[in-house]
């Protein structure tokens, strides 16, 4: 009798026709006998610094370990102001007020800076300020060589999400660091500098700092600010 007339008269007497099954696959096993478990999966590579959003930026630099300022750091002090910013404010780290506060230039110096800007015409919160450094060294000490390499990528990334048309360079460290040269401020000063992969016009003047304890020289950081200005003014976005 042929399977399909066996299954034809199992059906008329309602019986239900039984079908062997095939045995459960054994799981594939190691020559130890272990059974094989699935790999997890591979992570998702880390995103380099140059291709952060302004979140992803921020939350890098205050998990930041890259180096030993981390360890004595109160917080990171990231960097304010308008992110589409035509003016970014460069200093050299954070005080100890900074360090505190978690933002750049506050206390008197933070007040001076404000009325320069203000004197050609600019609000706090119209220009980005940030620092080369974003922890701040011990004993406010110049930051070391290895500790501005492993920072300026923050910054150079804030540059290009900022895109500004001027750079102002407030400090001797600020400005020797940024254009990587031992020239003392004084020449560097009433220059238009270029800094970036995408060259950015940079212009140097005097630290509010040292303003407050050499203010004979205020005259020559409004010079600056007046050059600094006119530069501006030449650039187009």
């Amino acid at each position: 009798m042929s399977p399909a007339l066996r299954k034809e008269y199992l059906e008329a007497l309602g019986i239900t026709p039984w079908v062997l099954r095939a045995p459960p696959a054994e799981p594939l096993r190691e020559r130890s006998g272990e059974p094989l478990r699935a790999s997890p999966p591979a992570p998702e590579p880390a995103l380099r610094d140059e291709q952060l959003d302004w979140g992803q930026l921020r939350s890098r630099v205050a998990a930041c370990t890259r180096c030993s300022l981390s360890k004595t750091r109160t917080q990171t002090v990231f960097g304010v102001g308008d992110p589409n910013a035509d003016w970014l404010v460069v200093g050299e780290a954070p005080g100890a007020e900074e360090d505190r506060r978690g933002e750049p230039f506050v206390g008197r110096a933070g007040q001076l800076l404000d009325s320069m800007l203000r004197a050609i015409g600019l609000a706090r919160e119209r220009v980005y300020i940030a620092n080369v450094l974003k922890c701040r060294p011990p004993g406010n000490r110049d930051p070391a060589p290895a500790e501005t390499t492993e920072c300026l990528p923050y910054l150079e990334r804030q540059i290009a999400l900022i895109k500004p048309k001027i750079m102002l360079a407030v400090g001797r460290i600020a400005a020797q660091n940024l254009l990587k040269t031992d020239v003392p401020l004084a020449k560097l000063r009433q220059q238009a500098h270029r800094f970036g992969a995408v060259p950015v016009p940079l212009v140097v003047t005097y630290h509010p700092a040292y303003l407050l304890r050499t203010p004979t020289d205020k005259r020559k950081a409004w010079e600056d600010l007046k050059f600094a200005r006119e530069v501006c003014a030449r650039v187009e976005r």
